[in-house]
């Protein structure tokens, strides 16, 4: 994954910023050693920090289809990390640095994701957007200037870009088999015999069997249209003493 996105970027970078201009596009640390054997206009891309971006994370299952629309495995959401990269420009004078970095700012400012098209690998068979930033502030456990002094060299001016990837962490579960009968409703005592069972019985697309009076067990009698409402009771006055 982390490669596919080494080479996103540097062709976002080619087509972006510096186009046909002949200058290089590097991923090495720019330690001083480096920097004394660089002999060519280069932009610099230093993959310098990955840590797992948790405002992103979640729980739960994706489903994966066949080509008949059915599920045949559930597979565990991806995790996104985020590849932090330190850019700068290295020419033979401050002023064709500082015009290189501004073209690199613009490039990355025009989206806010990285085009579905430069892609590829894995990344490419996702749906997922792969969200990148630039030049915010660090988190407040790390700085710039540490990064260049553990690198050993100068502090020069550089642009932090942040890539967000999805990674699938391998986590898969099969489905099982899809249901192929038509669901019934059953509404029957455990009581009562097989024959009365039909009086319940009602499947789901099916006209509505009639119900059978006189259930063995009904204390209810069955009463027809004509039969004559049952009276109501009068409610008894309380007599005072």
């Amino acid at each position: 994954m982390i490669a596919d996105i080494d080479d996103a970027v540097r062709s976002l970078v080619r087509a972006e910023a510096i186009d046909s201009s002949g200058v290089e596009v590097v991923f090495d640390a720019p330690t001083k050693d480096w920097a004394a054997r660089r002999n060519a206009p280069t932009v610099d891309i230093y993959l310098y920090d990955i840590r797992e971006d948790l405002r992103r994370r979640a729980a739960g299952w994706v489903a994966t289809r066949n080509g008949e629309g059915r599920i045949e495995a559930r597979r565990s959401v991806p995790r996104y990390y985020k590849l932090s990269y330190l850019v700068t420009a290295w020419t033979q004078r401050p002023e064709d640095e500082h015009r290189l970095l501004a073209d690199l700012l613009r490039s990355f400012l025009r989206y806010d994701a990285i085009p579905g098209e430069l892609l590829g690998g894995e990344l490419a068979d996702s749906t997922l957007p792969v969200p990148l930033t630039v030049g915010l502030p660090p988190p407040e456990d790390r700085a710039f200037a540490d990064v260049w002094s553990a690198l050993g060299g100068e502090l020069k001016p550089s642009l932090d870009l942040v890539i967000s990837a999805p990674i699938d962490v391998g986590r898969a579960a099969p489905a099982g088999p899809p249901v192929l009968e038509t669901p019934r409703l059953d509404l029957g005592d455990v009581h009562t015999g097989a024959e009365d069972l039909d009086r319940y019985r009602h499947t789901p697309g099916e006209p509505a069997r009639p119900a059978r009076a006189g259930l063995e067990g009904d204390r209810s009698p069955q009463r027809g249209p004509d039969a004559p409402a049952a009276p109501v009771p009068r409610a008894r006055r309380r007599r005072r003493s």
